[in-house]
Formats: C-alpha cells, sequence, structure tokens
C-alpha cells in the first residue's frame, strides 16, 4: 500500500432516517462550510457527461445544500447508465490543505460515495492538467491521496446522507492547487448508480 495512504485518517459518517436532515449534522465529520478555501475555486469537467437534471458544477461548492433526499437541483450527478466522471478544482494557487469533505445524499443506490481523489502542484515536469481517462493521474504530475468507498454490505442500507472527511495524521495532505475527482457510478445492476454529490469542501491548514 502506498505509504501516504497508512498516514490517512479518514472519518465517514452515514445518516439515515429522521438523522438526515438539511443541516447535514455528522458525529465525526463536519458540516459543510460556506467559506472554505474551494468555496472561489474553478471547477472544471474533464470527463463524463452531468446528467440533464444535475446541478451545474458550482454546485459541489457554492454551500447551498440539498433540503431533502431527492433533490436533483440542488446535486451534481453523472448521465444514467455511464460509469461516471473527472472533475478538476482549481484552488489558483497552492495552499496546505488540512482536510477535503465531500458529502451526498440520496434515498437510494446514488447515496453512497466511490472516488479517488488525486492531487497536483505543477511541479511535475509531466504534468497533465487534464488526464483523459486512458491516462492514470499517478503517471502524469498528480498525486493520489485516498480512495473513498462507503458503500454499505448491504444495498438495502445505502440510502441515506454521507459524509466523507480525508485527514492525515500530521495535519497536513499537501501544499496542492489542484484536486481530480475520479467519481465511479456505486452500482451497474440499473441506470441510476451516479452518486448525487452535494458538496465538497476544502478546508485550508
Amino acid at each position: 500500500m502506498n505509504a501516504l495512504l497508512l498516514a490517512l485518517a479518514m472519518a465517514i459518517d452515514h445518516n439515515v432516517g429522521i438523522a438526515a436532515t438539511p443541516q447535514f449534522t455528522f458525529k465525526n465529520v463536519p458540516p459543510p462550510a460556506r467559506d472554505d478555501a474551494a468555496a472561489k475555486a474553478s471547477l472544471t469537467l474533464i470527463a463524463g457527461t452531468l446528467d440533464g437534471g444535475s446541478a451545474e458544477l458550482n454546485a459541489l461548492t457554492d454551500g447551498a445544500l440539498p433540503t431533502d433526499e431527492d433533490q436533483p437541483v440542488r446535486n451534481v450527478f453523472f448521465k444514467a447508465a455511464t460509469w461516471g466522471g473527472r472533475v478538476r478544482i482549481d484552488l489558483g494557487r497552492a495552499i496546505d490543505i488540512a482536510q477535503i469533505n465531500t458529502y451526498s445524499w440520496h434515498s437510494d443506490s446514488r447515496a453512497p460515495q466511490l472516488y479517488k481523489v488525486f492531487a497536483a502542484d505543477e511541479s511535475d515536469p509531466n504534468f497533465n492538467p487534464a488526464p483523459s481517462t486512458r491516462l492514470d493521474p499517478a503517471k502524469c504530475g498528480w498525486k493520489l491521496i485516498a480512495f473513498v468507498d462507503t458503500r454499505p454490505k448491504d444495498e438495502d442500507d445505502w440510502g441515506g446522507q454521507y459524509a466523507v472527511s480525508i485527514r492525515d495524521s500530521s495535519g497536513t495532505l499537501g501544499k496542492y492547487r489542484y484536486l481530480l475527482f475520479d467519481l465511479f457510478e456505486t452500482e451497474s445492476d440499473d441506470p441510476w448508480g451516479n452518486t448525487f454529490y452535494s458538496e465538497v469542501d476544502v478546508i485550508r491548514r
């Protein structure tokens, strides 16, 4: 296993029933922030196609949260029956990142989160800011930060709110300008496996 991953102190919370509220309150992960480092970031779709009912990419960082479990206009999700997609977040300059927090909410298979997140600071001479799906980001200037999979073993338990906080025991994930999210469908048994992502926060150290 990559030594970087061994230092991670990842927190995952799952709210169901009455615990899933518009306030997105969790036991181990802070609620979404409106003034985090990603609030004014530029977002770019690198691969994949957003669903026609999805919000625009900036909904991931605008701090405006869904108020119920099936509110497409407040969530970002990919086209039905597709594998997912890649989204790049440009923070404008390299900053010292303490946490990367992601949030989702749906009643079924569109609730769990399944993704890889990479980071880059442009220092690698082979840096490619927009790697296609044919390219492994780790081989073109990106560093794998974490692989996230919040799917419960029993699919009957998949619905609800999910929150993930990616942290490191040292207090910092590193200094980076770019984050690349490789977002995957949670299942392919039906067309509805692409997660409703409600918010992405980047917390400065």
